[in-house]
Parts: C-alpha cells; structure tokens; sequence
C-alpha cells in the first residue's frame, strides 16, 4: 500500500467536509484552493451547479498588486476582490469551504479580508 501524501490526507478531508457543506442560492459557497504558486477562489451555487463569481492570483485585476509581494498579503487582495464581485452581484452571505485545509497561514487571512469587505460566514 503507498504512504499517503499531505496532498492525499487533504483531498480526503475535503472531502468528508463537502459532505456537510453545500452552496445554495441564498447562501452559496466560497471555495478556497491554493496551488504552490496561485490562490484561488470561487463562490459557487451547488444547487444549479454554477459558479456566480471568481478570482485569483492569476486574474488581470489582481497581478499587478499582487506582483513581488509575499503569499499572505497576496491572499488578502484576492479576498478583498471576490468580495467586492460578490458584493456587486448581491451575495452577502456564504458557506466558507477552506478545501481541506487547516484554518491557519493563508486560509484565515484570506477569509478575514473577505470578512472585512462585506461577506458573512
């Protein structure tokens, strides 16, 4: 049997809480991911199967702030941004789905930017 990777044990979490969490209309869900080199982030109604708004370290808007600076602060301008498109869509409310990963580093401080630009989880 192979040794089981971090990237193994997390998908394996994320998967045990997607059981539990599920983006509605009302109250869609706010997708966490990160790659080694990009942060990305998306709210998505699970029950059309749609995702309403995206951003991330690769998107146009973002890559001139985001250039040279370090990966929490990075994290914080894409938190800053998909609230701001979520805000203009009307969605104020959300599900946070931090993907597997342990509520710490990037994760919380991309959560508390989008918390400080209007979203409510």
């Amino acid at each position: 049997m192979p040794k089981e990777t971090r990237a193994i044990k997390r998908q394996r979490k994320h998967l045990r809480v997607r059981k539990k969490i599920f983006g509605t209309a009302e109250r869609p869900r706010l997708s966490f991911y990160k790659s080694l080199n990009h942060i990305y982030a998306q709210v998505i109604d699970d029950s059309r199967g749609e995702t309403l708004v995206f951003a991330s370290t690769l998107s146009p808007e973002i890559r001139e702030k985001v250039g040279g600076k370090k990966n929490t602060e990075a994290v914080k301008v894409v938190g800053q941004l998909v609230a701001e498109k979520a805000r203009a869509k009307g969605i104020a409310k959300v599900v946070f789905d931090r993907g597997g990963y342990p509520y710490h580093g990037r994760v919380a401080a991309f959560a508390e930017a989008a918390r400080e630009n209007g979203l409510e989880f």
